[in-house]
């Protein structure tokens, strides 16, 4: 090789070693202001929840007087501790109240001070006494749709059953839902197969209304509230169970509409339990009726072969989501069922349910109380 081409074979190498110097040095400037970018998000995002935690003014034990209306939601409290200085972020007051497991709050007129924490807040909230008394008063029985619950507002507050309909449909607000009571709201309910979103989440109870004309979120979120406090008392259970939040929901409210009593909540929960560990399909006419959207008194055999994932005749899993709402019997069921060999259950016309273990039974039980 000539001394021209090693002169410029070695001015190539060098100016190669010093490119890759200064793509080396590149990339790790890069690096180092990523990490440093997310070191300051991170700390900036603690800085800012761990001062929302703190008092607003240590100092500051001037009296402040609230009002909180009857009637009022978590989430519509802790807008108006804000609005009133007492606290320096509503949302992450309201997260910390939820993640305490602390909702029951009364209305009344308060004194806060700048002064007081959260733990202190939440104890006063707690005190409250109630001084008006309700406009309404609306009870949900168990085993309702969401469509018969519209049904039952429109009677007794007035609220247009399509804009109840309309508002427990809406994607946005739904998705809204899901972050705030994210204990018992997953994305689960946002399946496009699910017919509407708060099936089965709406709690069956008896609620009191103190507007003359409350909202159709206001009216939601109540229900949602009595569900996160029912729930709550059995979320150890729930993270137990081998089915998740959304299927043990949905779970209980096939038990709501199949039986009457605990008894038979927790035996036929055992035999839903048996049919799934096996794969066969739980063939219960409840999930029938509410994939063809009717009410019938007796489903037909042209009515089995709906193709629905809500038809348990023609799944073999669980429906896609609940049928109904379901009181606490059929959640405790749901949890701690009966341990049996039954495999099959029948209702005779009287209503009262025979029990076997093998198809033979079955259909001779059928011949002897349906035929």
């Amino acid at each position: 090789m000539s001394n021209d081409k090693k002169n410029n074979y070695r001015e190539n190498v060098i100016k190669r070693s010093e490119e890759a110097r200064v793509v080396r040095r590149i990339v790790l400037v890069a690096m180092l202001l990523i990490t440093l970018v997310l070191a300051y998000i991170g700390y900036s995002a603690y800085s800012y929840i761990n001062s929302s935690l703190q008092p607003v003014d240590p100092n500051d034990k001037t009296p402040i007087e609230v009002e909180i209306p009857l009637g009022s939601t978590s989430s519509s409290i802790s807008e108006i501790l804000e609005q009133n200085g007492i606290i320096k972020d509503a949302r992450i007051f309201r997260l910390y109240t939820k993640l305490k497991n602390e909702s029951d709050f009364q209305a009344g007129m308060y004194e806060f001070t700048k002064a007081d924490n959260f733990d202190e807040i939440i104890e006063t909230l707690k005190s409250g006494k109630v001084v008006l008394e309700p406009v309404h008063i609306v009870t949900i029985p168990e085993g309702k749709s969401i469509e018969e619950i519209a049904e039952l507002y429109e009677n007794n507050l007035e609220i247009d059953k399509e804009d109840f309909l309309d508002v427990v449909n809406d994607k946005e607000y739904i998705n809204e839902l899901i972050d705030e009571y994210s204990i018992v709201l997953t994305e689960d309910i946002l399946d496009s197969n699910i017919h509407t979103p708060l099936e089965g989440y709406l709690f069956p109870a008896t609620y009191e209304f103190y507007e003359e004309n409350p909202s159709v979120e206001t009216v939601v979120e109540a229900m949602l509230d009595k569900t996160v406090e029912v729930v709550s008392n059995y979320q150890n259970d729930i993270l137990d169970n081998e089915y998740s939040v959304h299927e043990i929901f949905t779970f209980a409210s096939l038990l709501e509409k199949e039986s009457r009593n605990n008894e038979e909540r927790k035996i036929i929960a055992g035999v839903f339990y048996n049919r799934l560990d096996i794969g066969m399909p739980l063939q219960t006419d409840p999930t029938v009726l509410y994939a063809l959207g009717e009410h019938k008194e007796r489903v037909l055999y042209e009515d089995l072969e709906v193709d629905s994932p809500y038809n348990t005749y023609i799944i073999n899993t669980l429906p896609v989501g609940p049928i109904a709402n379901f009181g606490v019997s059929s959640l405790e069921a749901t949890i701690n069922p009966e341990k049996t060999d039954y495999m099959y259950f029948l209702h005779d016309h009287d209503g009262n349910i025979h029990y076997s273990e093998t198809n033979e039974e079955h259909e001779r039980l059928k011949q002897e109380y349906r035929d």
